[in-house]
């Protein structure tokens, strides 16, 4: 009976034991596996191709040749050929610096009214040779005094179209008896300013306009 006893204290804590250890046991599972989470992949930025710069073409300037100069103004020489779109006629014409205003010759320079307004009736003539009779608002009035007197004269400014080279404008001109002078028309300083430039060294550079037929 003791020793009945004895191993029954013996056997006691081994049971313990052996209990303790088979309950230290790996979680069960259910068989399922968890899915793997992928992480996105992050692409590395691409940069976009650059393109070689090109440098803008600079403006093209205009060249100077025998008719112009490389900013576009007219050339003009002492004497031109000018053409007078009223009578579809080209006349010489002396390109004056010293003068103001330009001249054309006409004879028979009468001034009157109309409506209220100042108009002038003339013929232009040259060489002995006369136009028909034209009429023309008045622009303005000028007042010429003489040279050799003290006489002064009024003298009737209008405009007309005209053309050198290919330079088409309207201009003024004074109403003056040129029949006695070279040339029929004389132009200044107003017709060619901004225009053209004079190199009084050549003569007739522009080619001479043909009349309208």
């Amino acid at each position: 009976m003791k020793i009945a006893k004895k191993w029954s204290t013996l056997l006691l804590p081994i049971l313990l034991a052996g209990c303790m250890s088979t309950a230290t046991t790996t979680p069960e599972t259910d068989g399922a596996t968890n899915p793997s989470v992928e992480e996105p992949s992050t692409k590395p930025d691409v940069k976009p191709e650059q393109k070689p710069q090109v440098d803008p073409k600079p403006p093209v300037k205009p060249e100077a040749n025998e008719l112009k100069t490389a900013d576009g103004k007219l050339l003009l020489g002492e004497e031109e050929w000018i053409y007078i779109k009223a009578i579809n006629h080209s006349a010489k014409a002396r390109i004056d610096t010293g003068a103001t205003t330009s001249s054309i010759s006409a004879v028979d320079i009468e001034m009157f009214e109309r409506d209220g307004k100042k108009w002038v009736k003339f013929k232009l003539a040259h060489n002995d040779k006369e136009t028909k009779e034209f009429e023309s608002p008045i622009s303005r009035i000028v007042t010429i005094r003489q040279s050799s007197t003290e006489k002064r004269t009024d003298r009737p400014v209008i405009e007309a179209w005209v053309q050198i080279g290919d330079l088409k404008t309207k201009t003024e001109f004074t109403l003056n008896d040129r029949t006695h002078m070279t040339f029929p028309v004389l132009l200044g300083r107003t017709f060619f300013r901004d225009v053209a430039v004079v190199d009084v060294s050549k003569k007739y550079i522009q080619p001479k306009v043909k009349a309208e037929k």
